[in-house]
């Protein structure tokens, strides 16, 4: 099984910025579509943003003008800025990829507590 390595949680005031990055094998980040996911307490998943191979985006209207998408095709990297946070963006955020011939992958999960 193929190991997505997130990083960049941790614990943030309200308002404030973290930036998340996830490196995945070569192979699998240049047929993939990249999507960051986070789960709250409780156990509910959704989908935060994503991006194609080819850069297109999508985001959840909650981090709409918040978050940022983005990949770095040179270092099998894509990156989740967040910013404006919320004590609601608190959870378990989860990278994925989506594979061109269907298979999906995700990392281990990083914790993103906003809190005063």
């Amino acid at each position: 099984q193929a190991r997505l390595v997130e990083s960049g949680g941790g614990l943030v005031q309200p308002w404030g910025s973290l930036r998340l990055s996830c490196a995945a094998p070569r192979n699998i980040f240049s047929a993939s579509d990249m999507g960051w996911y986070r789960q709250f307490p409780g156990g509910y998943r959704e989908l935060v943003a994503s991006i194609t191979d080819i850069g297109s985006t999508n985001y959840a209207d909650s981090v709409k003008g918040r978050f940022t998408i983005s990949r770095d095709n040179a270092k099998n990297t894509v990156y989740l800025q967040m910013n404006s946070l919320k004590p609601e963006d608190t959870a378990v955020y989860y990278c994925n990829a989506h594979t061109d011939r269907g298979y999906l992958y995700w990392g281990q999960g990083t914790q993103v507590t906003v809190s005063s």
